[in-house]
């Protein structure tokens, strides 16, 4: 994607820079780069069952639209069921995680303000040069939560049916 400020571009359905994200095809459409800092916008395709760890953003709020399949977000004490078509809101500073539901994969369009998410995928994640699903497999959660701490976000604890360690 091109670094320029200020200049109207467009991107396809498979363009924009993509990367492997705990076992997350995440497509970069619009970065802190594209926007003079405001927002990220990431296509994430997470795999039936994916859940990340309990986590809460210090400067972003984040928001889903869902594209295709289904979510149940958890967060500040409430379940959001998400299908197609629904936004879900998830306030700075506020504990939360999500499952994506058990009959196939979730498709979305992840907003965070202020951006910088997409430097926390790039830390974490690596460049993908196939855009299917692999097998997600096991993360390092020491390794992710240092990530973490570096881009103001907290974990908090291991995705929703694992227990803590």
């Amino acid at each position: 994607m091109s670094s320029s400020v200020n200049r109207p571009y467009l991107l396809g359905s498979t363009e924009g820079e993509a990367l492997w994200f705990l076992g997350n095809l995440v497509t970069l459409k619009a970065s802190g780069a594209q926007t003079r800092g405001r927002l990220t916008v990431a296509e994430f395709l997470n795999p039936a069952g994916f859940a990340p760890p309990l986590h809460r953003h210090l400067e972003e709020d984040e928001m889903f639209y869902v594209l295709s399949g289904t979510a149940r977000f958890l967060c500040d004490g409430q379940e959001l069921e998400a299908r197609p078509g629904d936004f879900v809101l998830l306030p700075v500073g506020v504990p939360h995680t999500f499952v994506v539901g058990a009959q196939e994969p979730l498709r979305c369009l992840q907003i965070t303000t202020p951006s910088g998410f997409e430097d926390f995928a790039a830390d974490v994640g690596a460049p993908a040069r196939e855009r299917r699903l692999p097998d997600p497999g096991p993360f390092d959660p020491a390794a992710l939560g240092h990530a973490a701490a570096r881009h103001h976000i907290e974990i908090l604890g291991p995705p929703p049916g694992i227990p803590a360690t």
